[in-house]
């Protein structure tokens, strides 16, 4: 019986990740067909209206508005709305924690993730796995870090979240991994096979 279910949740683990996305895939996909899809029907007639217009109708949105997010208006105009956002007692807890979370995953190299290093914590052999988020930290207030110190982001296991330490360079040791193979290394407790990446040393 052990055995039977030992083989029963290895099939899980195997199934339900790749359901869970090809799941949310279809939601977005269907999603944007049936919302956009509706309005194009109105204004395109039956002959010129085609399944799947709706979605290609989005990703061309969400396109042009990375594009006018370059321009200094754009910009403008979306502070002031995320300003009246903000200004809401639950909304903005909500939209900043997606907000930041996006906005982390989607940053540049030079602005977001830049190496994997493993924390050593005091005269131990513990180690923590991070990412370095900042090299310079010359614009920060005197007394918050030492001169020869990095901003390490510690993630947390099965959660969104972690902490941001300032680390001397001495405690940081650089790992050559991946930043996907690490992160996922660390939000599933060690779980996953991270295999060997290109990131490479920077500290």
């Amino acid at each position: 019986m052990r055995h039977i279910t030992r083989t029963f949740l290895t099939g899980l683990a195997t199934v339900l990740p790749v359901v869970a996305t090809l799941y949310l895939v279809y939601w977005l996909a269907s999603g944007a067909e049936s919302i956009l899809g509706a309005g194009l029907r109105l204004v395109l007639s039956d002959r010129l209206y085609w399944p799947g217009l709706g979605v290609a109708l989005g990703a061309a949105i969400i396109f042009a508005v990375g594009l006018l997010m370059h321009t200094w208006l754009a910009r403008t105009i979306f502070s002031w709305w995320e300003r009246l956002l903000y200004r809401l007692p639950l909304i903005k807890s909500i939209y900043g924690a997606f907000r930041d979370l996006l906005s982390f995953v989607a940053a540049p190299r030079e602005k977001g993730l830049q190496q994997v290093v493993a924390v050593r914590i005091g005269e131990t052999d513990m180690r923590l796995l991070g990412f370095i988020t900042r090299d310079d930290l010359q614009d920060l207030p005197k007394g918050l870090a030492e001169a020869d110190a990095a901003a390490v982001y510690l993630p947390m296991s099965y959660q969104i979240g972690g902490y941001t330490v300032l680390v001397p360079r001495s405690a940081l040791q650089p790992v050559e991994m991946s930043l996907e193979d690490a992160m996922r290394f660390a939000v599933t407790a060690g779980l996953s096979t991270a295999g060997g990446g290109d990131t490479k040393a920077k500290t």
